[in-house]
């Protein structure tokens, strides 16, 4: 195992462009890191980006990602109307997305979706990143569901057992109109990131994982 620190001075601004497809899905791939950074850098910048999120869905995407994000030095939220499911069969118009992505401040990390992740929207998404974004830091994050996807990640990030249940409470507090699934629980949350913990022997026992493709030393 080798331990690795992510580049930058904290005096400086870190950058940071989160992407999900869904409402909830930064949070749960990706919220132990994000809180982890806001620890690391005090001047943290997040570029949030949801590509599917209405109605009440809209409301509890941009109310999760400020209270999860209560500490950064600036965060930028952009939630869009995708179709749920149909990502592929509007591609030009997610690809038009992108485009306008790159003409933001250059990110230091971007957080996306898993390539061989089954869901048809989430791959749309990961392709597009790595399409858009050929030398930055990708780090692609993972999504338990009924469809049995989790791959063998590569890349860990330890977390107190503290920040997960921060990272949880977010996810319970503002996403009630998932808490009817049978997946969405404390308990499965909570039991990845031990999973993922022991994997990586966490001091903490606790951690995200994520799959790094393209890591250059």
């Amino acid at each position: 195992m080798l331990p690795l620190s992510l580049p930058g001075d904290p005096a400086e601004p870190f950058r940071v462009l989160a992407l999900g497809c869904h409402s909830d899905d930064i949070e749960i791939g990706a919220g132990g890191i994000l809180l982890r950074l806001q620890e690391l850098h005090p001047r943290l910048e997040v570029h949030w980006v949801v590509f599917s999120a209405h109605g009440a869905r809209r409301d509890e995407a941009r109310a999760s990602a400020e209270h999860l994000l209560d500490r950064v030095g600036a965060l930028q939220v952009d939630l869009h109307a995708f179709r749920d499911g149909y990502f592929p069969y509007e591609g030009a118009k997610v690809k038009d997305i992108f485009e306008a992505l790159k003409a933001s401040d250059a990110p230091d990390l971007i957080l996306t979706h898993h390539r061989q992740d089954l869901h048809q929207d989430h791959r749309l998404v990961c392709e597009l990143t790595w399409n858009t974004f050929r030398d930055h830091l990708v780090l692609e994050y993972e999504i338990p569901k009924y469809d049995g996807d989790l791959g063998t990640p590569n890349v860990f990030v330890a977390l107190s057992e503290e920040l997960c249940r921060r990272k949880v409470g977010v996810l319970l507090e503002h996403f009630g109109t998932q808490r009817n699934k049978h997946w969405f629980s404390e308990d499965l949350f909570m039991s990845l990131m031990r999973v993922r913990g022991m994997e990586c022997r966490s001091p903490t026992g606790y951690a995200e994982a994520f799959h790094g493709r393209k890591l250059v030393f």
